[in-house]
């Protein structure tokens, strides 16, 4: 590539060794989630080497792998930023000089078709071309297994393995790959296919073209308008009223500074859009339309922006509707999410029968927990996280923001014919389960020799810290002979006695833990989580006596110390639980946490 091969010889030529050192010396490392960074030159970056050299290893891993990989084939798809669809012609090159077929959506894509063409193909995987709601710099690689879900542990190990065996990029030439006798394009089959596949969830097609339903709708810069527009139509929902600034792909994102629907301010314009209007509901994918968000008009005029969790609980109790509807014995239905959002669905399920189980954060874990429950006989209802992900039912075994718009939007249409908002459905879930408050936020903290002393402290205490300090609150007494070690968390959050304990870094989880009062030897066969370990990154979970729920981890990708904090009240007390959500707060800064301390 010319210019990143510039880039390089520009800083040779100035002799920035410093800037050299960071582009070269650490290749960019392929996990989980495949390979995600900046668009420039340099082994630690997304460019043109480092997608070929992934796509050769990667290539030589399945067919090594999959029974009869290169017949079956690979699906490959692209959305919308620089250099995606170079990315994905080269991603289709290295799998073809290895003898693949290759499924290849030419034109633009959102992320959830590509899992769906696998599992629809029974292709061997597939690879997608996105950075999802990153910055405009960022660019990614990501990978799904032969069942259509995310690759996990330990996949990542093997094709890791496999890109740094195959490291001297073959082959750059893209020219003539639509015409290649092994390449298939298939945009327009599969995406007939997912929207049929899709319209098991049409519930009164006829109430729902009557509805007279108005709503704004904003794919962010990215490539979902096209596909929205098709979900409406199939489901016979009014067409959406448009954010015209944002209405078509750009790659630079220029009307938002972060183009996530999450983040503050990023609804403004349609919110704007739909004041102009008199419309009271304001739909959104992300660019890569793999998440959905949605904000509501209330009645004193305001706006309501759903949270994750709080759309988590709206669509579980519509799955819930739907699949009765259509006879599913509730005690057959499955439903997942992730560790860190709400344990309203557990609620429900506790109610209502139900199958559930929660995961570690990620689709990885929860779709292809969903798809180890449909192999044992289970309905696939509903999996989510807070971070506005949602699959509904399985024909894509991944967040897909597509599908849930179109139900969400039949959801809101439906209550829109007996006069009511989707705000009132919410309220209807809590009064029925109980009523959840959040606080999800994060601190920064640059320096990870920092980090570690802040989650040692919450292990160990202040006995390891040599700094004479007291601790402020009483603390377990958890000897670890085989650890030489003794754990020594805190006994109580904002004053409320903690329950239950989940160490998902060093291997520990105890239940009842307000029951253990004394000393306790532990032994190495005792109290094994049952979720993965690992040393690699912090992640604690607390249960608290007042229905509260912390769980504090560091973040992959950022320099972040994050917090996910919740807290029911059973009867719907909602000052008792913002009063206790703010003791629990103000706890993590000061005693967990110790913010002022720290400089955080």
């Amino acid at each position: 590539d010319p210019k990143t091969r510039a880039q390089i010889e520009a800083l040779v030529e100035s002799k920035d060794e410093a800037r050299l050192e960071t582009l070269l010396r650490h290749p960019v490392e392929f996990g989980t989630a495949g390979l995600r960074a900046r668009m420039e030159a340099g082994y630690s970056r997304l460019n043109q080497v480092t997608i070929i050299t992934a796509s050769q290893g990667l290539s030589a891993y399945v067919e090594r792998e999959v029974k009869d990989a290169r017949s079956r084939g690979v699906v490959v798809g692209h959305d919308h930023r620089h250099n995606s669809q170079v990315f994905a012609l080269l991603t289709v090159r290295a799998f073809l000089d290895r003898g693949f077929k290759v499924y290849f959506y030419s034109g633009l894509s959102f992320t959830p078709q590509v899992p769906f063409a696998v599992k629809h193909l029974r292709a061997a995987c597939g690879v997608m071309i996105t950075a999802s709601h990153n910055p405009k710099d960022d660019n990614g690689y990501k990978v799904y297994w032969e069942n259509g879900a995310q690759i996990k542990p330990p996949l990542d190990v093997g094709i890791a393995k496999c890109i740094e065996e195959h490291s001297e990029p073959k082959n750059w030439d893209v020219s003539g790959i639509a015409q290649h006798p092994d390449v298939e394009e298939i945009s327009s089959s599969m995406l007939d296919a997912y929207i049929e596949a899709t319209k098991v969830h049409v519930q009164d097609i006829e109430q729902n073209r009557r509805s007279g339903l108005q709503y704004v709708y904003t794919p962010m810069h990215g490539v979902g308008a096209p596909f929205a527009k098709r979900i409406v139509e199939a489901f016979g929902l009014p067409a959406y009223v448009p954010v015209p600034e944002q209405l078509h792909p750009d790659p630079d994102f220029k009307t938002v500074s972060f183009p996530n629907p999450e983040e503050k301010g990023a609804l403004e314009m349609a919110k704007a859009t739909a004041d102009s209007r008199g419309i009271g509901l304001v739909v959104a994918n992300d660019p890569d339309a793999d998440r959905f968000a949605a904000a509501e008009k209330q009645s004193d005029g305001s706006w309501l922006a759903f949270t994750g969790d709080q759309l988590g609980t709206i669509f579980a109790a519509a799955v819930l509707e739907n699949t009765r509807r259509d006879g599913i014995p509730d005690a057959k239905v499955a439903m997942v999410n992730s560790t860190v959002s709400s344990r309203m669905l557990e609620a429900m399920a506790r109610k209502e029968g139900f199958h559930y189980a929660d995961t570690l954060t990620g689709f990885k874990w929860m779709a292809n927990e969903l798809a180890s429950m449909e192999q044992r006989g289970y309905h696939i209802g509903f999996g989510y996280e807070e971070a506005i992900g949602y699959m509904i039912g399985n024909p894509v075994l991944d967040k897909d923001g597509i599908s849930a718009l179109a139900v969400f939007l039949q959801l809101a249409a439906g209550l829109h014919a007996r006069g009511k908002r989707v705000a009132d459905y919410l309220e209807e879930q809590y009064s029925r389960y109980g009523y959840f408050v959040s606080s999800n936020l994060y601190f920064i903290c640059p320096d990870p020799a920092k980090t570690n002393r802040i989650f040692s402290r919450i292990r160990f205490g202040n006995g390891d810290g040599g700094d004479g300090e007291q601790d402020s609150v009483e603390r377990t007494e958890f000897a670890r002979p085989h650890r030489n070690d003794v754990l020594r968390y805190p006994r109580t959050i904002g004053g409320f006695a903690v329950s239950y304990i989940r160490d998902l870094t060093i291997g520990f989880e105890m239940r009842d833990v307000d029951k253990h009062l004394g000393p306790l030897t532990v032994s190495e066969s005792q109290f094994v989580p049952s979720f993965p370990v690992s040393a690699g990154s912090h992640m604690i979970t607390f249960e608290t006596s007042n229905g509260g729920r912390l769980t504090m981890r560091t973040s992959g990708t950022e320099p972040k110390l994050k917090y996910y904090l919740e807290v029911r009240n059973a009867d719907n007390d909602r000052q008792a639980a913002a009063r206790d959500l703010q003791l629990m707060v103000q706890a993590i800064a000061d005693e967990l946490v110790q913010a002022k301390k720290n400089d955080l």
